[in-house]
């Protein structure tokens, strides 16, 4: 009976201090957060090498911020990579399952690669955890209703016609 009151008090302390780790964002490392803003700039100035050396950078410097690995995964799909992207992804998942940006941006890797019916099951995830009006959702469901993309035929798919040459 003697330690009640400092087990009480420990288990106060342990209470509140747990529950103020999940309340707000991590943020990157100041170092991070400038090549991180250097990445999405190359990105929107569809440089998606640029981006993904930055975001490795970032990374090398900031390896727990989730946030990089979403955003090496969206310089992967631009460069048309949706594996790596995709394994990036789940990266993200892995240390954040409620990402949303994660779920969409996986779903659409996956329409890209032409596994509709897994990125459905992106889609059904997301609208049970942030519903149908959510954006990534939308994104989502916009991504599967184009469906992926046709693939490009190499010139040795497509042989011409057997016909016989004419000498002039």
């Amino acid at each position: 009976m003697r330690f009640a009151p400092a087990a009480a008090a420990l288990s106060l302390l342990a209470a509140v201090t747990a529950s103020v780790g999940h309340g707000a964002e991590r943020q990157p490392d100041p170092r991070a957060a400038i090549l991180i803003a250097e990445g999405r700039a190359a990105l929107t100035a569809q440089e998606p090498q640029k981006a993904i050396d930055a975001f490795e950078a970032a990374l090398a410097i900031d390896p727990a911020h989730t946030v990089i690995y979403v955003e090496m995964a969206e310089a992967a799909r631009r460069e048309g990579l949706q594996g790596k992207a995709i394994r990036y992804y789940r990266e993200a998942l892995k240390r954040e399952p409620g990402n949303f940006d994660a779920i969409s941006g996986e779903g659409e890797a996956l329409v890209e690669k032409g596994a509709v019916e897994k990125a459905r099951l992106n889609l059904a995830k997301l609208e049970s955890m942030c519903g149908s009006g959510c954006s990534s959702t939308q994104q989502l469901a916009m991504a599967i209703q184009r469906g992926p993309e046709p693939r490009v035929k190499t010139a040795g798919a497509v042989m011409p016609d057997d016909v016989p040459v004419s000498q002039n």
